[in-house]
């Protein structure tokens, strides 16, 4: 159990350094839900003030209604495609050997699946949680409650999207066939997740 307990741990550290120390990916890590929120969402949101003849929305903020309401769906976005292809490094560590020599360490699979499972959810969260810097901005109130709830709630949500990811990424052998299947099943999880619109207006 305690060599179990170890590969775990190593592999979850493995999964956090590979992502620090590529700063091109904690750098659009943070600009891409930076650009949704504030050019989609302000220009959707534009676009809403203007269907209702120049009318601001109730409530509305410096940045208008539309984008308050798109904000905690941008945190669970960015969380949601951080998670799935965080699983990619599997076909990565096939194609290159590293996954052979993981598996004839003297640890059992399941714990190199929590490792990765671990490893993807911690930087989703991490990634989900930068995105609080906003909150003034757009005027959300973030109580320290609300963090620790928001921390566990992304948390439990990477955890079982990295693991779908896995469970994919074990049974296809090329990065672009899992890139074709995840898109296929994340699209819909995101448009019917209540992100973008409100779910009542579906037909």
């Amino acid at each position: 159990m305690s060599g179990n307990l170890l590969g775990i741990y190593v592999i979850w550290l493995r999964e956090l350094k590979r992502f620090w120390k590529d700063r091109s990916r904690v750098a659009g890590a943070l600009m891409q839900p930076t650009l949704y929120l504030f050019i989609l969402g302000t220009g959707l949101g534009s676009a809403m003030v203007a269907s209702r003849g120049g009318v601001p929305a109730p409530g509305a903020g410096r940045f208008g209604g539309y984008v308050t309401f798109i904000y905690p769906g941008i945190i669970g976005m960015t969380a949601l495609f951080t998670s799935i292809f965080s699983a990619i490094s599997i076909i990565w560590d096939r194609e290159f050997g590293f996954l052979k020599e993981v598996l004839v360490a003297p640890v059992s699979r399941w714990s190199v699946a929590i490792g990765k499972a671990l490893g993807g959810s911690t930087v989703a969260s991490l990634q989900g949680l930068v995105l609080l810097v906003f909150a003034p901005i757009i005027g959300v109130s973030v109580t320290p409650g609300k963090i620790i709830q928001l921390a566990l709630l992304l948390f439990l949500t990477s955890f079982a999207l990295t693991s779908m990811g896995i469970l994919v990424a074990a049974t296809l052998k090329t990065i672009e066939s899992f890139q074709m299947v995840m898109n296929f099943l994340m699209m819909p999880i995101f448009f019917l997740s209540g992100a973008i619109f409100p779910l009542s207006n579906l037909p």
